[in-house]
């Protein structure tokens, strides 16, 4: 009897990720049954046994003995002469059982199932990645940093399968070394030419919320939950949150005391500024929260157009827009109203509404000052031209222009 160790004959597969044995053992089953009946035209009278546990392989050939000059099918049959070569003993009617030895094949037949194996298991084990990662979508996976490239970076998980972080998902202020761990959200995955890519995301709502979960026992555990969540990522992200216990704060939680549990979170995302607020169905006191830490002093609202009228007063301004106005934009991506700031300043008969300006600058111009909180001359001439420039979209030589106009109407 020659038994033929696969393990040792096909090095690729010591070790199968992701593939459970029994999976692996029925693809070595088929291709040698497909050898079968290739060689002798069918594998129905064959039984082919993989020792799960040391991969050994016995293939065996049953033929019925017949008379002789009387078989009609040799593979299926064997004459009664030929068979009492083998055993003496046997008679018309009995089985004739033989092994068939892997070397039997010829070297291209074996070469050829071994490429064929190759294929399957292969192939197995990117559909295998494929669904687990695809049943993963939106949980975070810790990984190693294996590559770095100008769009993108590989990312290797415990398992030795590549992820990848393209750049437009990593915070802006992200830096990475190779072999550096690293944490992630499962962002999106897809089949590309038979081969899974997993793309992962730092930068994803999804990253944040999960962290949250892992911080916040209370949110874990349902007590406390995440109505929604908006980021500029790097810069300032505003979570609303809502406790089914009256008994629980759901800010108080969620930062922790002496902000324990929301430390770890923003180190994390590289000093992202966090604005954890207590969500409500009253829209102005929703739209006040999420301009914290501005301080409103009163709210207009349009509810068919979706818009609020936010007024505060001077030194309020700047701290409900924000640096870069990521503030006010959060805060109309977590309400779903577009929020519009105007100053209200005291009675002051020597200010003058820009709109009073309408003939001499043009109204795309006045929208933009009035996006960002200014809608008084004075209110646009307190600020330097390069704060001006930061807050705005405007150019530097536009914003000369405006100011020499209005700096006209007080001469």
């Amino acid at each position: 009897m020659s038994n033929i160790n696969l393990i040792d004959s096909f090095q690729e597969f010591k070790d199968f990720k992701n593939i459970d044995r029994p999976t692996v053992i029925s693809v070595l089953e088929e291709v040698f049954r497909s050898m079968i009946r290739k060689r002798f035209g069918t594998d129905e009278n064959c039984d082919v046994i993989v020792n799960p546990d040391n991969g050994d392989l016995e293939i065996w050939r049953t033929r019925t003995v017949v008379e002789d000059e009387f078989s009609e099918d040799d593979d299926l049959e064997i004459e009664l002469a030929e068979a009492r070569k083998v055993d003496p003993d046997l008679e018309i009617g009995d089985d004739f059982i033989e092994e068939i030895t892997l070397e039997s094949f010829g070297r291209r037949a074996i070469l050829a199932a071994r490429q064929t194996l190759v294929s399957k298991v292969l192939e197995l084990e990117k559909d295998e990645i494929f669904k687990k990662y695809k049943d993963r979508v939106g949980e975070i996976v810790t990984g190693e940093v294996y590559q770095i490239w100008k769009k993108e970076t590989l990312v290797l998980d415990d398992e030795g399968n590549e992820l990848i972080l393209p750049k437009t998902e990593q915070i802006p202020a992200d830096y990475f070394k190779k072999g550096d761990t690293i944490r992630a959200v499962v962002y999106k995955v897809d089949m590309m030419n038979t081969t899974p890519k997993i793309i992962i995301s730092r930068t994803a709502p999804e990253f944040l919320q999960r962290l949250f979960e892992l911080e916040v026992p209370e949110i874990f555990d349902g007590l406390i939950t995440i109505k929604k969540i908006v980021r500029e990522p790097g810069e300032r992200a505003k979570v609303a949150v809502e406790s089914y216990d009256d008994r629980i704060d759901p800010v108080g939680a969620c930062v922790g005391m002496k902000g324990s549990r929301i430390h770890g979170i923003v180190r994390e995302l590289r000093n992202e500024n966090i604005d954890v607020i207590n969500f409500t169905n009253n829209i102005s006191l929703y739209i006040q929260r999420a301009l914290s830490p501005a301080r409103i002093s009163s709210i207009k609202l349009d509810e068919e157009e979706k818009r609020a009228a936010v007024y505060l007063q001077s030194d309020q301004v700047s701290l409900a827009i924000g640096r870069g106005g990521h503030n006010i934009k959060l805060a109309g991506k977590l309400t779903g109203y577009e929020i519009d700031v105007y100053r209200e300043s005291a009675e002051n008969d020597e200010d003058v509404d820009l709109e009073e300006f309408a003939d001499e600058i043009d109204g795309w111009i006045l929208d933009e000052f009035k996006r960002v909180g200014l809608d008084t001359a004075k209110s646009v001439l307190a600020l330097s031209t390069d704060e001006l420039v930061r807050r705005t979209d405007l150019e530097e030589n536009t914003i000369h222009e405006v100011m020499q106009v209005l700096r006209a109407e007080f001469e």
